[in-house]
């Protein structure tokens, strides 16, 4: 059973619609560009074809239903200034069919500040034209036009979305009237300094195919009353909510209710579900729903206010009472906040990178909801401010001399800032760890905002190399740039963007093995690490070296649409690794072996295989051999099946062992378990063993007719080639041939064979080895001196499609799908199950890297109140975003002595420690000759006496 999030109906606006023939793709506006693009680019449309190796990692956000509506989508973005750059970016990255960037004004001092791909030398030039060539390399499949004239009715009507940035307000009514006219979805956004706005009118009827993008729900069914209770199995919570819609599969006996139409259920509890008709399952059922969008004249009063302001703050507030005095209802507001209207024209000169890089991420998010109908739009309106990041002392303003224009590249900043942090941010030194998707955008965020663009140094290290894949989100990197560095790849791109961010690109990979590199000097020298990481394990790491040497951290994540901002602090937050997830819910092994249910279950069990096969045994191989004592059976086996009794000499050797493979994993194997238990076996309580979860298998008959079983012979005997150093081939005709000489021996199900039903049968059995057996195994394997060759192990490689790893895995899988008449999956989903990816899309990114900056900017300043900083949370899918104080670092009781804070304590406890013993100091001794620089201790709570103090590590002065 399962339930979709398509199914769960909310009426956004606007009476109930029915779902039905009205729903099809026949409502979206479809036109061609007349122009024709002069790049010479590749055009998206119905007709093209998605490049899975360009944009995999996105696709698994959007999946490919939405991609190819995204192909047929012309956008228009209007003012090339930094926000409206940064969305050109995350929209083209996107793959929609074509960009055309539209700007009348030319590029001036304060433009550099956000707008990363003007020069100095583009002064004076016009925004849309300088900036088409460079946004043109981002993706050879979308072209890129620019457009300097006045956006007409005739011009409009080419795009079906139109993004506004840098618009008037007059502007603003007057292609809003026009676009919601036309059925054409508009979007504008707009940053003021510290503020920042977005607003979207998709039109009468926007169609969203998935508000949420999660997977559907499923759970097993134990039992249905007539009365409509559904009881699931009680293994864990079915998950479903009161309101969900819910289908059926693979009934028997109520047979009807397979694949009825979707119905509306309630939740009785963890394991019950009910509906008033006895119909009711639901499996991978659709149920499209329908958002109604209001028009474009819901104005707001800081808005509105802010698009005619020019001057002062008094002049903002007394245009801000005259907007207001004029609305009508929930739109008038009883009483302004005069200080932040003061605050806001205080900053509203300014042009931020991280604002722009925020608001951008979620604009252009918004086109991709327009564009698709994947995901729910923003209803209509969002407002955004980080007035924290300005002083914390109450009263403290800025002079207009701090703040005037320098006609330098940071004009835009320092409008909000003055010159004093420019000069604090020119001298930083910071390690950014990865430059992957969140490297690349941190890296151009540094360059805009002028990090180390002094004395201060930018380290970034990274050992991966460019992959294809990557260059759908990891903007700074070009196809040109494929089996490059990516440190040095994304250093010199920055360079280019600021010639003076001083920068420096590693290939080290961080940890315990090159400590000798980033050492006590190395992390001394730092004001600060930002973590742009893929695991876990690392970013343990680095915290714990953070923390040892009372570094700030600025950590951050995203899976999909969802993203994530943590600040450390030193002695004010607490740490990264305070806190952790929760386990992921591991899979039974007994489940896994014998039992599987779901087709997560049969691609686990073959990425196993593989590994075992191909990786493991061949890597452990010769220095099993050469290790004294007892090793386990299970690599003894395999290592004498490898050395005697599997080891090939020929391809047709190679062709032979994978059809005998073959033969024991989707035959011979499904029959020892029937023979075990038959499908009518009963448990000891009667009901049938074959019910729940456990679902009877069926022997394969091998053919080389059917594409599928060839398709695992090709894959596993060149994997097996490989790792043998044999010749490969790829010739199915000739492996037909090879096949047909192929002698299988005959199987028969043998009596007294133990199959573990659950795993504490199968720990209980491992308890005990078969001592004889591991006598008979070390006498017939050969000695270590006489072993003449040597496997290669094969490290797994998910994004190559030509080493033949993924067509292991993916027949691999489906041949067990099909033994256990599970569903079968294509190569796309089994490559993010199998593969483990992370689904990425470049949108995300952007907005969480905006975040990250804006808590750089405040670490900089040196705020020390712990309500000035902001862990973020956000699903641009929903929308939903959330902004927290981080968790104060609560301070321990030591003895009787002194106080310490978590941070500390995790410091001395971490195997980071060069020392773990403790020593004895005095207040007289402590005071003078000794300064903690790990902790401070609190001296004035010391006695005379000598107390015990944990010891991390100490300096005489």
């Amino acid at each position: 059973m399962s339930s979709s999030p398509l199914s769960k109906k909310r009426r956004l606006s606007g009476t109930e619609t029915k779902t039905g023939s009205h729903c099809s793709s026949s409502n979206s506006v479809r036109t061609d560009l007349s122009h024709t693009p002069a790049n010479g680019m590749a055009k998206n449309g119905n007709d093209a074809e998605i490049d899975e190796g360009l944009y995999s990692r996105q696709l698994y956000v959007l999946g490919h239903d939405a991609m190819k509506r995204m192909q047929n989508s012309n956008v228009l973005i209007s003012g090339m200034r930094g926000l409206g750059v940064e969305i050109a970016k995350n929209v083209i990255l996107g793959g929609v069919r074509s960009v055309t960037v539209h700007d009348q004004g030319v590029a001036e001092w304060r433009d550099l500040s956000s707008q990363f791909y003007l020069r100095e030398e583009d002064l004076g030039k016009n925004r849309a034209e300088v900036s088409q060539p460079r946004l043109a390399e981002l993706n050879n499949y979308v072209p890129v036009t620019a457009y300097t004239g006045a956006l007409n009715e005739d011009y409009l009507t080419k795009f079906q979305v139109v993004v506004l940035t840098n618009s008037t307000l007059d502007e603003q009514q007057q292609v809003g009237e026009l676009c919601h006219g036309k059925g054409i979805k508009l979007i504008i956004a707009d940053t003021r300094g510290l503020f920042g706005q977005l607003f979207c009118d998709f039109g009468e009827e926007m169609i969203v195919y998935d508000t949420n993008g999660e997977q559907p729900l499923s759970a097993m069914i134990s039992m249905i009353t007539k009365q409509g209770v559904v009881t699931c199995l009680d293994e864990a919570r079915h998950g479903f909510e009161s309101g969900d819609y819910v289908t059926f599969t693979e009934i028997q006996g109520m047979t009807e209710l397979n694949g009825c139409q979707p119905v509306e259920i309630k939740v009785l509890g963890k394991t019950c579900l009910f509906s008033s008709k006895h119909q009711v399952f639901v499996c991978l059922g659709v149920t499209l729903q329908i958002y109604t969008s209001c028009s474009f004249f819901q104005v707001h009063t800081p808005s509105a206010s802010l698009c005619s302001f020019q001057t002062d703050g008094d002049e903002l507030l007394t245009l801000a009472k005259e907007v207001n005095s004029a609305q009508t209802g929930s739109a008038k507001v009883e009483q302004l906040d005069e200080a932040l209207m003061k605050k806001l024209s205080y900053v509203a000169a300014g042009d931020l990178a991280p604002v722009n890089a925020f608001i951008g991420g979620l604009a252009a998010q918004e086109v991709m909801k327009a564009c698709t109908g994947k995901f729910m739009p923003i209803m209509q309106w969002l407002y955004f401010d980080a007035l924290e990041c300005l002083a914390e002392e109450e009263g403290v303003t800025l002079t207009k001399e701090e703040c005037a224009p320098r006609n330098c590249r940071y004009d835009g900043q320092i409008a909000v800032f003055g010159t004093k942090l420019q000069d604090m941010l020119a001298k930083q030194r910071y390690f950014l760890v990865g430059a992957g998707a969140i490297g690349c955008e941190l890296l151009k965020n540094f360059a805009m905002i002028g990090l180390a663009s002094g004395e201060g140094e930018v380290i970034v290290t990274d050992m991966d190399t460019i992959e294809k894949s990557n260059l759908n989100r990891q903007f700074l990197f070009r196809p040109s740039d494929v089996t490059k560095m990516k440190s040095d790849t994304a250093a010199a791109a920055v360079k280019q963007m600021n010639p003076s961010i001083r920068i420096t690109g590693h290939q080290n990979r961080v940890g315990p093995d090159t400590e000798r590199i980033y050492d006590d000097d190395f992390f001394e020298s730092l004001d600060g690490v930002a973590n742009a990481l893929d695991n876990v394990d690392a970013r343990m790491y680095m915290d714990r070296r953070c923390v040892y040497y009372r570094k700030p951290l600025l950590e951050s994540g995203t899976l999909g649409t969802k993203g994530n901002v943590q600040v450390v602090i030193p002695f004010l937050t607490e740490s990264y690794s305070s806190s952790q997830d929760p386990p992921e819910k591991s899979i039974p092994i007994c489940t896994l072996k014998n039992f599987p249910n779901a087709i997560e279950h049969t691609l686990q069990v073959s990425r196993y295989t593989y590994y075992k096969i191909h990786h493991r045994y061949p890597k452990f191989m010769e220095r099993t051999l050469k290790l004294p004592g007892a090793q386990p059976m299970e690599v003894l086996e395999a290592v004498y099946k490898s050395l005697i009794t599997d080891c090939p000499h020929s391809w047709a050797d190679c062709v032979a062992w994978a059809r005998n493979h073959w033969q024991c994993q989707y035959s011979n194997n499904i029959r020892q378990l029937l023979h075990n238990f038959p499908p009518d076996q009963l448990t000891s309580s009667g009901a049938p063993f074959w019910s729940g979860p456990k679902r009877c298998p069926h022997p394969l008959e091998f053919s080389t007719s059917n594409e599928l079983h060839m398709d695992y012979i090709m894959a596993a005997a060149n994997l097996f080639a490989q790792t043998y150093s044999l010749p490969c081939s790829t010739d199915r005709a000739a492996v037909v041939k090879i096949l047909q000489e192929v002698k299988v021996p005959v199987f028969t199900p043998r009596s007294g064979v133990k199959i573990h039903v659950s795993d504490q049968e199968l720990q209980n059995s491992n308890s005990s080895v078969d001592d004889s057996r591991l006598e008979e195994l070390k006498t017939r394997l050969p000695s270590s001196e006489s072993f003449q060759f040597k496997l290669n192990p094969i490290d797994f490689e998910k994004d190559d499609d030509t080493n033949f790893h993924m067509d292991f895995i993916v027949a691999a899988s489906n041949l067990r799908a099909e033994n256990y008449d599970i569903p079968p999956t294509d190569r796309h989903k089994s490559k993010l199950i199998a593969g483990k990816i992370i689904p990425a899309i470049a949108t995300t990114t952007a907005a969480v890297v905006g975040l990250v900056c804006l808590e750089l900017i405040k670490i900089v300043q040196g705020h020390k109140k712990l309500e000035s900083y902001k862990n973020g949370f956000m699903n641009l899918a929903l929308p939903f975003f959330a902004f927290s104080e981080p968790i104060a670092a609560p301070r321990h009781k030591v003895g009787t002595c002194f106080c310490v804070s978590p941070f500390v304590l995790c410091c001395y406890q971490s195997t980071m420690s060069p020392h773990n013993r403790k020593i004895f100091v005095s207040k007289k001794k402590l005071g003078k000759h000794v300064k903690a620089l790990v902790f401070e201790l609190c001296c004035n709570d010391l006695s005379d006496e000598d107390v015990e103090v944990p010891y991390v590590r100490y300096t005489i002065r």
